[in-house]
């Protein structure tokens, strides 16, 4: 057996003689060539797993010292091009960005972010269409009057810059609202790569220590939580950090998800005034961000959270919180899946609660599968019911009964996939108490059924967004008079 595939078998073991074990393979596989790009991917994914789960400190050095030099690995060179859109430093990353998250990337590496030439055909007549808006007056009739390919027209206009830099530029200082902005560059979808080079945005070197390191005597915990009982138990530490730790943060989540071909507005739109960081237990720690005004909900406090394992991101949170419920959106990162997730969750539930005051809690659709075959083939509806998360809508509620009927009388019946698909079209509820439901705001029948009481209360909400943080606009809007009464189910 080779040295990765013994490390691939023993990496989430631990006992006696495992650490040192890993730390001699670990220390191997640094002057071991590896045979393809798979292997490469699995040591990288091996290393950032062991970096957020040590045995000691004597394997967390050799990861460490693995992980410092990955960008210079032959193997690592010589597969760069397979290795594309990997997160591992060294190579490039390839997303069709959102305007917020290509915003940020022109201004950061402005020298380094282009358009795919491969794929520009697909955004081509989008592209060319937004031209003339973003070009001087004289350059935008040449542009409309020329037959030129769109990749030349850019290279005759963009300067020093590169192509999608220039448009990113072009776009940030068009005379328009930030919503028109962000229209006409998600309209033309045009798909991005960032070039490797130093302090880029990777996965590789992404570590943000809260405290020192937990050291692992034992797997991670495979049972399930008592939710109830979890939500008793407040978490170690929470604090607001600087505006400066605030944005280094905000780059750190946004990195995550940038390194993972994934975007999510609460990052992109982060509030660095608006940033905590919550200890807990076992190396488990939350940076919770907020939303800047301009960009929040009209009704829901929106937070974003990156989960971090002993300073490494392993995951990531939305709360969308009204009164005193919260719809959850819970991802653990495919590396650290299989570990604990079911009881960070639980301590999701917990901070969500001792810090945003929520004691009732949902699932929307989309996470259990609705739409989402990330979701579905992860068997995400029964990870939360089996939690004691329950839907309410009748359909899904007999179709739940039903299948726990054939799971009482044959223990190996799974759910096929068309049934997870029809579970998956109502909302999940679990809730502190009876006397806590959960709440989810009616839109149409805000909109439509009660316009001047919902008038009035919308301004009246628009004042408590107002506030410097979601934590006291929270606050304001449970203080206002009525509003539950709209809102209920």
């Amino acid at each position: 057996m080779t040295s990765l595939g013994r490390l691939e078998k023993i990496f989430r073991e631990y006992g006696p003689g495992r650490a040192a074990e890993k730390a001699t393979l670990v220390a191997a596989l640094r002057r071991t060539s590896l045979p393809g790009a798979p292997a490469v991917l699995r040591l990288h994914e091996i290393l950032l797993f062991l970096r957020a789960f040590p045995d000691d400190a004597r394997l967390l050095r050799s990861v460490e010292a693995a992980l410092a030099g990955f960008e210079r690995r032959r193997d690592l060179a010589r597969f760069r091009d397979a290795l594309l859109g990997s997160g591992i430093s060294g190579t490039d990353l390839r997303y069709r960005f959102f305007w917020p998250t290509a915003r940020w990337l022109a201004s950061r590496w402005p020298d380094r972010l282009r358009y795919a030439d491969d794929a520009l055909e697909e955004s081509e007549p989008r592209l060319r269409a937004a031209l003339p808006l973003l070009a001087s007056p004289l350059q935008a009739e040449a542009i409309r009057r020329t037959e030129r390919p769109t990749k030349e027209i850019l290279d005759r206009v963009r300067g020093r810059r590169t192509d999608a830099t220039w448009v990113v530029d072009r776009l940030a200082a068009l005379p328009a609202g930030e919503t028109v902005r962000e229209w006409v560059h998600d309209s033309i979808d045009a798909m991005y790569v960032l070039d490797p080079g130093p302090h880029g945005p990777c996965r590789t070197h992404a570590l943000y220590r809260t405290g020192p390191v937990v050291f692992r005597q034992a797997p991670p915990r495979r049972d399930r939580p008592d939710l109830a009982r979890a939500l008793r138990v407040p978490p170690r530490s929470v604090h607001r950090v600087t505006l400066r730790e605030g944005r280094r943060l905000i780059d750190l989540a946004r990195e995550a998800m940038a390194t993972r071909n994934r975007d999510l507005d609460a990052f992109a739109w982060g509030n660095p005034r608006d940033v905590r960081v919550v200890e807990d237990e076992d190396g488990l720690a939350f940076a919770v961000i907020g939303v800047v005004p301009e960009r929040r909900l009209p009704l829901p406090a929106v937070h974003g959270w990156l989960t971090l394992r002993n300073g490494v991101p392993a995951g990531y949170v939305q709360t969308d919180t009204l009164l005193f419920s919260s719809e959850v959106s819970f991802n653990t990162f495919e590396t650290y899946r299989g570990t604990d997730a079911a009881h960070v969750f639980a301590r999701v539930l917990a901070v969500t609660h001792h810090v945003l005051g929520a004691r009732s809690f949902s699932i929307e659709p989309y996470q259990l599968g609705h739409g989402n075959d990330e979701g579905l083939l992860s068997g995400a509806w029964w990870f939360y019911a089996h939690l004691g998360f329950r839907p309410k809508a009748r359909q899904a509620l007999a179709l739940y009964r039903r299948e726990l009927m054939k799971m009482k009388r044959n223990p190996e019946h799974r759910s096929p996939i068309a049934v997870l698909e029809r579970l998956a079209t109502a909302h999940l509820y679990w809730n502190e108490s009876a006397m806590a439901p959960a709440v989810l705001p009616r839109v149409p029948q805000l909109g439509l059924r009660h316009p001047e009481r919902v008038a009035r209360l919308l301004k009246a909400i628009a004042r408590a967004k107002a506030a410097p943080d979601q934590d006291r606009s929270l606050e304001a809007i449970r203080k206002l008079r009525g509003l539950s009464r709209v809102l209920m189910p």
